[in-house]
């Protein structure tokens, strides 16, 4: 029995599920073994701070077991579980781009019409935002990989079996050069958004375990150690949430313009248009709480995380409870 394009493309999304899998499992590896390294690296300090004090006669600060941190951090560039990670999340991209694809040749159309094609772009995006800042921008970002393999497996998962509809003619509103315009940015701010709420999460770990490290109580050191600081991350989050706001901003412009195209009037107060501006509205406040000096540190990052939970909120509840002129979930 032939094959359809649709089918294909199930097999691929099925099979890239499956090698995320495996670099979801590599990438977890790897943090098991930065804690284990950082470990034996602080033992190792704390050892030659007891020889140095033998010696001296007099105890070192409780924060020099922090110096063990770059020697962690070297050893794994050279990790074969990161570079097993980083290569199957590759391959789970192509498999994950080739059923993106097939499933666009299949309906004549870009494939973001419907939630499951929105998911199915959507987190596509995450993985090719996430492998660009490593390749491209060549910015060491593998230490999420967990986070975003993990995230993407568990969406494309959910659309797979929730959100799984066949092959349907497009509405007529939605048949406009707009939806290859409008809907691509928005998936694109998703991605980086996702980025940064990745960043933010771990920002506040590692923020937990300095202040821990800061007041001299016992602390263990987890793979944590061989990240970068707390102000790193959240500096790289930053930067990362503000790309994705200007995409955001144009996605609301746009999505305006295209609503007057459509319906005759550029703001309507539809379900969907309220949640788009909600969304702006707390990613707007993140930036400016963030220039606030006051607002540095895990402030800023709980608002980050609570941007990214209004995007899902987004994509999920308003896209499954809500009618309106943008219901286009396709269940």
């Amino acid at each position: 029995m032939q094959l359809t394009l649709d089918e294909i493309s199930i097999l691929c999304v099925y099979s890239a599920m499956a090698v995320y899998a495996i670099a979801f499992i590599a990438f977890s590896i790897d943090l098991a073994k930065r804690g284990a390294a950082a470990t034996a690296a602080a033992d190792a300090a704390a050892r030659v701070e007891a020889k140095e004090t033998v010696a001296v006669g007099a105890p070192r600060s409780p924060r020099s077991a922090v110096a063990a941190k770059p020697a962690a951090s070297v050893a794994y560039g050279r990790s074969p579980a990161l570079r097993v990670g980083v290569a199957m999340t590759v391959l789970a991209w192509l498999l994950h781009l080739s059923g993106t694809v097939l499933r666009g040749l299949a309906a004549s159309r870009v494939p973001w019409a419907n939630m499951y094609e929105f998911a199915l772009t959507g987190t596509l995006i995450v993985t090719t935002v996430f492998l660009i800042v490593l390749v491209v921008v060549k910015l060491d970002l593998r230490f999420l990989g967990t986070f975003i393999t993990g995230l993407v497996l568990v969406l494309l998962g959910i659309a797979t079996v929730n959100f799984y509809v066949g092959v349907v003619p497009l509405p007529p509103a939605l048949q406009s050069p707009w939806l290859v315009i409008h809907v691509f940015v928005a998936s694109a701010s998703v991605g980086l958004f996702a980025l940064g709420f990745a960043l933010s999460v771990v920002q506040l770990m590692q923020a937990r375990r300095e202040s821990i490290l800061a007041s001299a109580k016992a602390a263990k050191l987890t793979f944590l150690a061989t990240l970068p600081d707390a102000v790193t991350l959240e500096n790289l989050a930053y930067r990362i949430n503000i790309i994705g706001f200007i995409m955001w901003t144009f996605t609301l412009m746009a999505g305006a313009i295209w609503a007057e195209k459509a319906w005759g009037r550029y703001w309507g107060w539809d379900t969907k248009e309220v949640w788009t501006f909600i969304i702006w509205v707390v990613y707007a406040g993140y930036i400016h709480a963030r220039a606030t000096r006051g607002w540095r540190g895990s402030r800023s990052a709980w608002l980050a995380i609570i941007g990214f939970s209004t995007v899902l909120f987004n994509f999920t509840v308003v896209n499954l409870f809500f009618k309106g002129l943008h219901a286009y979930s396709g269940l």
